[in-house]
């Protein structure tokens, strides 16, 4: 029997104890996973300094313990660093942890090699930068970036500094379920792909106008909004639900948008390119001034070349592949479909997805996301989610979402990165930045 799990802190949770590969899985899988939590002795640890410390935050920052040593916490909520700085000093009361509320503090510490991000999207892109600049490896949440441009500069800056970036679509480390999909669909086994239906969860939150409130103790307002446009505290746009805000976020579609059309585009091998066409016209957009401004129900329409049609919607949250000779369908909690059936039966399929997992993954372990950060800082080499298969996935999402804000279907030059023939949407692949905040 196997269990469904959607949640990302429980998928969090359950890849960085190391399950992830080890349960659930035929025993014919091949065994590429890690095996052990501590993939690395004593003298090969890391020294660690977390920024972004609310609860995805602190749930990366403990997962990458089990590879260094964390040496500072930032947070422009005080108490999210306090906590998280109690709770590390309890737990190893050898340890002492610097507390800051300004990240550039930290990345002026030397002695710090790797840095986590967990802050709110529209922060990521400037401190990814920034770090890497400065000389640090980065784990980053997803999604990556708040806009196409940002994406674009992030490659830059990765190639400038030979610096290493992982991002946190810990799907791609997960070889029971999503591994073999792309497996599956790579070696040819669906024949040829006719259509991907990518389901997001119908989690969004609505509702509004939402009442300004006095800024809470502790909470530095105006560095939390950051690039984003000078408002009014309130509740509402912080902590879990910044991400229903176009301003700090994209809604559901970036939110699931960068796991399940990351998996889409990796199956059908144009994850460092992207579409030809998006429509998301017929989306409705949320109109209440001063509340929630992202879709509940997004519909997107995409084609990518070998008239392959990608669609986004929302219910049974998952990725379904179909093919000329069959489909398959796979979340967080299974993989099925009779192709799967058939690898269950024939050694000779078992042998072929074996041997194209191995080609996906080459000398990469799958197994443990944050596993396959350290390690890459170990080999130098490009992790599973690099910059630039994530660039491509989030702005898959970034492109959704112009559509649906323009109301209309937009072609996509994905090797010039531009809109074809449309002045007003080229114009959305960046965004005015506030004064003091600007990403450079």
């Amino acid at each position: 029997m196997t269990t469904h799990f959607s949640s990302r802190r429980q998928f969090l949770k359950l890849s960085g104890a190391g399950a992830i590969g080890a349960a659930c899985g035929p025993a014919w899988l091949a065994d590429l996973t890690y095996g052990a939590r501590n993939a690395f002795a004593a003298d090969d640890k890391r020294r660690i300094g977390s920024i972004g410390v609310g609860g995805q935050g602190t749930g990366i920052m403990r997962w990458a313990m089990n590879f260094g040593d964390v040496l500072a916490v930032c947070d422009v909520e005080q108490n999210h660093a306090r906590r998280a700085k109690e709770g590390l000093e309890k737990d190893r009361p050898s340890t002492s942890v610097e507390l800051f509320d300004d990240y550039r503090k930290l990345l002026d510490r030397k002695d710090i090699d790797v840095v986590t991000i967990g802050t709110p999207d529209h922060w990521h892109t400037k401190i990814v930068i920034e770090a890497m600049r400065a000389g640090k490896d980065v784990y980053c949440e997803k999604p990556l970036t708040l806009t196409i441009a940002e994406g674009q500069q992030i490659i830059r800056t990765v190639e400038d500094t030979k610096k290493i970036l992982q991002v946190g679509t810990q799907q791609r480390s997960d070889e029971r379920f999503f591994l073999r999909a792309v497996a599956t669909v790579q070696s040819g086994q669906l024949g040829q792909m006719k259509k991907v239906t990518v389901s997001l969860p119908l989690s969004t939150r609505e509702g509004g106008p939402f009442d300004p409130k006095p800024v809470p103790e502790g909470l530095n307002w105006e560095t939390w909004l950051g690039q984003a446009p000078q408002v009014d505290y309130c509740s509402e746009r912080c902590h879990q639900d910044f991400r229903w805000w176009y301003e700090y976020s994209g809604g559901i579609v970036t939110d699931w948008g960068a796991h399940h059309l990351d998996v889409a585009q990796w199956g059908l091998g144009v994850d460092k390119s992207g579409p030809l066409t998006i429509d998301g016209s017929q989306t409705s957009l949320p109109k209440i001034p001063g509340g929630f401004n992202t879709p509940k129900q997004p519909s997107i329409f995409y084609t990518y070349p070998g008239d392959v049609v990608l669609e986004v919607t929302t219910g049974n949250e998952g990725v379904l592949f179909e093919g000329e000779k069959g489909r398959i369908y796979v979340n967080r909690g299974r993989i099925t479909g009779k192709p799967i059936e058939d690898q269950d039966q024939d050694k000779s399929l078992q042998d072929l997805t074996n041997e194209w997992m191995a080609k996906i993954y080459g000398n990469r372990k799958p197994g443990n996301h944050m596993g396959n950060f350290f390690e890459s800082v170990q080999s130098r080499e490009l992790p599973v989610s690099d910059i630039y298969s994530q660039h491509r996935s989030v702005s898959g999402c970034h492109l959704g979402n112009i559509s649906i804000r323009l109301g209309r279907k937009l072609e996509w030059d994905a090797k010039a990165e531009k809109f074809v023939g449309d002045d007003e949407a080229n114009a959305m692949v960046s965004r005015v930045q506030r004064e003091g905040y600007r990403i450079t």
